[in-house]
């Protein structure tokens, strides 16, 4: 079992940067599928970026060119680098982990970051 826990968020202005980390302990992140989500007031959580063995690195198009997500194997820590932020990336960003096949309900989640983008 792995714990997530993530740090790194805050107050950016409109196009700044942020970069949140997600380290984990229990288990090596690199025997899991990664991802980082976002959950907007009143919206469901929803898959921005994940790194996926055997598929690679995928991004949704609205996030392309802008976040990045990576992964440290000897810290046990993943990153999304967010740069060019908008107002409409404000969310609640959370790091996730699962073995490969799983299940939502055996997906392991990070406490979840606040990114705020405003003026």
């Amino acid at each position: 079992q792995v714990k997530l826990v993530e740090s790194g968020g805050g107050l950016v202005q409109p196009g700044g940067s942020l970069r949140l980390s997600c380290a984990a302990s229990g288990s090596a992140l690199l025997l899991y599928d990664l991802g980082w989500y976002r959950q907007a007031p009143g919206k469901e959580r929803a898959l921005d970026a994940s790194m996926i063995g055997g598929e690679g690195i995928k991004y949704v198009d609205s996030v392309k060119s802008r976040l990045t997500i990576s992964r440290d194997d000897a810290k046990n820590t993943m990153y999304l680098q967010m740069n060019s932020l908008k107002p409409e990336d404000t969310a609640v960003y959370y790091c996730n982990a699962r073995l490969p096949g799983a299940d939502y309900k055996n997906y392991y989640w990070g406490q979840g970051t606040q990114v705020t983008v405003s003026s």
